[in-house]
Order: C-alpha cells, then sequence, then structure tokens
C-alpha cells in the first residue's frame, strides 16, 4: 500500500544527483524528508478513524540518496495487519447473495465460520469512499515543489561552486 513518489522530469538529473550524492552532501534528503512527513501528517489527518491503528501504523521512508520516497504502511506485516484501509481509501460495492449472476438462485446452505451465524444469504452494504492517499499529496504539493526544487538548486550550485574550485584550476 506504500506510495511512492519520486523526482519527475529528466533521467540525467536524477543521474547527475545520484554522482553528487557520493560525492558531495546534499540537501535533497533533508527537504525530501520534510515533504514526507508533510504528507504523512495530513494522511494521518485525513484518514478514517476507528482505533486509530492504521493512521499510527503509516510511516515515512526517504532513500539514502534523497531521491525516493514512500509514504504509507510499509512491511508485510503491516499490510497483513492493516488490509483493509483499501477498503477505507477506494470504498466497496457491497454484495447481496440472493442471486448468481444470470438471474439463477443460490444454495441454501448455512453461510457460517464455526462460531458465527451470517444468514443464508448476507447482505452486505455498500460503503462510500472515504480517499486520503492522494489528497494528502495534493494539499501539499505547492510547498513540496517549493521545498524540493530549493534543494536540488542549491544542491547543483554547490556542486557547481566544487567543480570551478577543483585542483585543476
Amino acid at each position: 500500500m506504500a506510495r511512492r513518489s519520486s523526482l519527475k522530469g529528466d533521467f540525467q538529473l536524477r543521474k547527475t544527483l545520484r554522482g553528487i550524492h557520493q560525492h558531495l552532501p546534499n540537501e535533497l534528503r533533508s527537504a525530501m524528508q520534510e515533504a514526507a512527513d508533510m504528507v504523512l501528517e495530513a494522511q494521518r489527518e485525513l484518514m478514517p478513524k476507528d482505533t486509530g491503528a492504521a493512521a499510527a501504523a503509516l510511516e515515512a521512508y526517504v532513500s539514502s540518496n534523497g531521491l525516493d520516497a514512500q509514504i504509507g504502511l510499509r512491511g508485510k506485516k503491516d499490510n497483513r495487519e492493516f488490509f483493509y484501509v483499501k477498503f477505507l481509501e477506494r470504498g466497496t460495492k457491497g454484495y447481496s447473495g440472493r442471486k448468481r449472476s444470470g438471474g439463477r438462485n443460490r444454495r441454501s446452505t448455512m453461510k457460517t465460520d464455526g462460531s458465527h451465524f451470517f444468514g443464508l444469504y448476507p447482505d452486505i452494504p455498500a460503503r462510500a469512499a472515504h480517499p486520503w492517499l492522494r489528497p494528502s499529496y495534493d494539499m501539499n504539493r505547492d510547498e513540496i515543489i517549493t521545498i524540493i526544487r530549493g534543494a536540488v538548486r542549491q544542491t547543483l550550485e554547490r556542486a557547481g561552486q566544487g567543480a570551478r574550485s577543483g585542483p585543476g584550476n
């Protein structure tokens, strides 16, 4: 469920920024972490809460070079435990168990898991969607772009100054 976001645009710029990261300290990671934290806080506010456990399990991860960020549920354990957040995000269609496709009737067997009886034909109501992933990014989009552009500009300026003041010049 983790949503991967990264700098969009020229692949040559990404290659240059990766190379700079290996030689110079840069501001990309801290800027991307700041942007990811903004989105994470917005997700926690927008996510519908019953107990709040799923909202507390959300986390932001930024790669060491600062070019990639993952925000949301991370890891197999959290994705298994909080599998239902996709239904909160997108909603559900609902289900009426009375008829099969083509109008044919269903078998009249009991629907039970051994301890709970669900009835002969359980009706599962449709649930409305409560999106929180994309709106959390859209709310902060302009500020995120400003933060990341500033960090890229500072990193490229520092790399340009380092290249001009190198040992051969």
